[in-house]
């Protein structure tokens, strides 16, 4: 059989991917506290409830028997789609795949498996002292450019430094990036900085009228934009935990 063939007779293949997601960190293990903000949410910005998928993470909970079902069944009362919990103890786990959720270690715990890198049978801690990071400086990853325009249900990604785009980005179109994200041109579509995190990074474009923007994972979109700015040159960061848009000169 010819290797086209063995393709052909494939019902799937399984491939990395790097796509966008709406964190939902969860303060309140009350379901009722989480529908009255919900409801509020949605008289304020229709369009994000649109069957958007979403993580709950209950890292900042102590409930060892989170009302799981309860909470979900009001994300999606509010058109929100619950796809996975992060955090949470052994039984929030079990319970997450019961629901037929996926589950995510907390970010803390896959920071510290970071710490150690095993060789062989032994185990040698990573450096972390000052000395040897001035020995051996970190590497800055290079930022991807990408020359033209992103159209529409296309997605350019930059998944470990900036994204720099000469040209515009289309409606219906999505670029993303680790670090910052540049747009030479008209941005139309979404645009995603910070997808692993990263607060202290940025959007910066010549002419606004994104469908959405995020910064680790902080959200605008359209509607939620000053009119002033549409169509201005502008930057975008995080100041206090909120996304903030400021005009370039």
């Amino acid at each position: 059989m010819s290797l086209k063939a063995d393709r052909a007779s494939l019902a799937f293949s399984f491939k990395g991917g790097l796509l966008p997601m709406t964190v939902m960190e969860l303060t309140s293990a009350d379901p009722e506290r989480i529908r009255e903000q919900l409801a509020g949410k949605l008289s304020q910005s229709p369009a994000f409830f649109q069957h958007t998928p979403v993580v709950l993470s209950v890292e900042r909970l102590d409930e060892p028997h989170l009302a799981l079902e309860r909470i979900c069944a009001v994300c999606r009362a509010h058109k929100l789609l619950p796809v996975a919990v992060r955090g949470g103890s052994d039984p929030v786990k079990q319970s997450a795949w019961a629901l037929g959720l996926g589950w995510f270690p907390p970010q803390e715990a896959r920071a510290r498996s970071l710490e150690s890198v095993p060789v062989g049978d032994a185990e040698v801690a990573a450096p972390s002292n000052a000395a040897s990071a001035a020995a051996e400086p970190a590497a800055v990853p290079a930022a991807r450019i990408y020359r033209g325009t992103v159209r529409s249900g296309q997605q350019v990604s930059a998944p470990e430094g900036d994204l720099v785009v000469i040209g515009a980005v289309n409606a219906g179109a999505e670029v993303l990036a680790a670090g910052s994200v540049h747009v030479y041109g008209a941005l139309r579509g979404r645009a995603l900085a910070g997808i692993h995190g990263n607060a202290a990074t940025g959007i910066y474009c010549r002419e606004l009228h994104a469908e959405l923007l995020s910064v680790a994972g902080n959200y605008k979109r359209l509607e939620d934009v000053d009119p002033r700015l549409l169509g201005a040159a502008v930057e975008v960061h995080l100041s206090d935990d909120q996304l903030a848009i400021a005009a370039l000169d």
